[in-house]
């Protein structure tokens, strides 16, 4: 169906420094982009938040060919909520799991050379013990409480291709060389809770509107119409937004717009380190006799 390509999952942190020094000294990521914006994000990316925020692309390669995260910084909560929505991040990196023993990180063995630990702000990644491939993403997997119908959203409407699986566990993919989506059958409803995440995925452009329209005539939610987003200096990106079935929040850009915004920035360390250097929010909260919000 589509020329689409798996480009990364969104996470809301609180601690700022705590979740940064996680997600690069444990896991090994880098940081390939990173904006800080005076407002809310006209698509809700960084959740149903007004005010200031901030927005930090990591992974382990450039976008145009590795699953990166994005981690969306909310200047005024310190914590959301999570729920029983995202199964794990699994990550094939036994460099990363090293540094996580020697760093004294709680970890569970899950066997099959599989360990499981949780982020600064309660994510579940799992790190498999093998020497990393090109891209260490190797899947993200979300709940879902119906797999059939959930396999109809995914597979039959958005046109992934299911690769391997039974009942309990579905594994589906937009192209071979792509990280997984792993859809895992739970018992009862899918809470997303306030830390709920979203998976982007980009197509051509001009597919946009015809996407948004089938899934509109399917009787699918759409959170965010098409709309197109602008970043000062930066290309134009157009945007699409749906739920799954379970209310798993997906998001479709333009692959042509996306590439050009995508772009790894080279003085992203630097913009990041200002930016946690000048943070003082914590202190001001502490002068106004308020704490930051959990949300």
């Amino acid at each position: 169906m589509l020329a689409a390509r798996s480009l990364h999952w969104v996470f809301k942190i609180g601690n700022r420094k705590e979740s940064m020094n996680f997600y690069k000294n444990i896991l090994g990521m880098k940081v390939l982009r990173h904006e800080e914006f005076e407002k809310g994000c006209e698509a809700a990316c960084n959740g149903p938040y007004d005010g200031k925020w901030s927005k930090t692309m990591i992974g382990y390669g450039a976008e145009d060919d590795h699953f990166v995260l994005e981690l969306t910084y909310n200047y005024n909560i310190s914590s959301y909520k999570t729920g029983n929505d995202l199964q794990g991040i699994t990550i094939q990196s036994n460099e990363a799991l090293a540094r996580a023993k020697e760093a004294n990180i709680p970890l569970q063995d899950m066997g099959d050379s599989k360990y499981s630990l949780l982020s600064p702000s309660g994510y579940k990644f799992i790190l498999v013990d093998k020497p990393e491939p090109r891209d260490p993403v190797v899947s993200v997997g979300i709940s879902v409480s119906d797999m059939d119908r959930s396999i109809k959203y995914w597979s039959g409407l958005l046109g992934m291709q299911v690769t391997q699986g039974g009942d309990s566990e579905q594994v589906l993919q937009f192209g071979q060389d792509q990280a997984k989506l792993i859809l895992h059958k739970i018992s009862g409803a899918v809470d997303h809770a306030t830390a709920a995440g979203r998976i982007a995925f980009s197509i051509p452009g001009a597919e946009l509107k015809d996407l948004e329209s089938k899934v509109k005539e399917a009787g699918g939610k759409i959170l965010t119409p098409y709309i197109t987003l602008d970043t000062p200096g930066k290309a134009q990106v157009q945007v699409v937004i749906f739920a799954d079935p379970d209310g798993q929040e997906i998001c479709f850009v333009g692959d042509e717009g996306f590439r050009d915004l995508s772009q790894v920035d080279p003085a992203a360390d630097d913009l990041l380190d200002e930016a946690m250097n000048k943070d003082k929010s914590d202190e001001w909260f502490k002068k106004k006799g308020r704490s930051k919000v959990n949300a």
